[in-house]
């Protein structure tokens, strides 16, 4: 395991995190209640625009309910169990961090998920899986911890059928280097962004053509906007999962996207070639 990803770990490292979800979720009622994916949607969506980025993102990916779905980097497995209760498909979510990968086993089996949404603690440049083995595979908030873009585009697209999809919602550089801490990095050392012409660059390198691209910079600069209006999100919020100055990472985010350092990019490719 290479330095980078052992700093990306140590990042995501969140020590106890079940035993805080389940202290947590004593608010939305007792251990044995079953709760829905979206009781859950304030504390497992991490990325920018929370569930409405990832129902957008599903809605782009054209997911039906005979798909094999995997969502990499998936946390505490929020989209995934969201995807399976939208759509009905089999969902898959890998996470380098051993305690998200617990936390969202928890989470799933308190949603009553665990038959159709699974997970696994593997890297996203070593994926644990046989070629062509997805219909899609979704990636949100995760490529900037990854320096070997090429690499991570490649074994994507080793893991999709020819014709499948990859949706893409993450962080790229725009004008300037970011104010630090930010959620996904506290110093340079394990931040890796691209811009968005050279992410696609990147991907359609891998083998992919571009079907979906859009600049959501905007939505996601309102989105922030809306968050600072309304003051402090009642708990269990994501704080409860990635700690009490998580407010401050994020609100470094909102900042650097309204001062043009960052973008928010959305896009969707279909899987060609391996060769072309």
């Amino acid at each position: 395991m290479s330095d980078a990803l052992d700093n990306v770990r140590d990042h995501y490292r969140a020590a106890g995190l079940t035993e805080r979800l389940k202290t947590a979720l004593r608010a939305l009622g007792p251990e044995e209640q079953r709760l829905t994916p979206q009781q859950l949607g304030v504390l497992d969506q991490f990325h920018t625009r929370g569930l409405t980025a990832t129902a957008e993102l599903a809605t782009l990916s054209r997911i039906t309910a005979d798909m094999s779905v995997l969502d990499i980097g998936s946390g505490v497995g929020g989209p995934a169990r969201f995807l399976a209760a939208a759509y009905g498909c089999q969902v898959t979510g890998v996470d380098l961090s051993e305690s998200f990968v617990d936390a969202a086993r928890y989470l799933t089996a308190r949603t009553g998920q665990s038959g159709q949404v699974s997970f696994q603690t593997a890297s996203a440049l070593e994926l644990p899986f046989n070629d062509g083995r997805f219909d899609v595979v979704l990636l949100q908030h995760v490529a900037m911890n990854i320096s070997d873009r090429p690499r991570l585009y490649r074994e994507i697209r080793r893991v999709l059928k020819f014709g499948s999809r990859f949706a893409t919602f993450d962080v790229v550089l725009d004008s300037g280097e970011p104010h630090y801490p930010v959620p996904w990095a506290r110093t340079p050392a394990t931040s890796f962004l691209l811009t968005a012409v050279a992410t696609r660059e990147a991907v359609e390198a891998a083998g992919f053509h571009t079907l979906a691209w859009q600049d959501d910079t905007e939505a996601a600069k309102a989105w922030f906007a809306q968050l600072g209006a309304s003051g402090p999100p009642p708990s269990p919020n994501l704080g409860t999962v990635m700690g009490p100055d998580f407010a401050r990472l994020a609100a470094n985010l909102g900042r650097n996207l309204g001062e043009g350092r960052l973008g928010i990019l959305t896009a969707v490719f279909e899987a060609a070639s391996i060769n072309a």
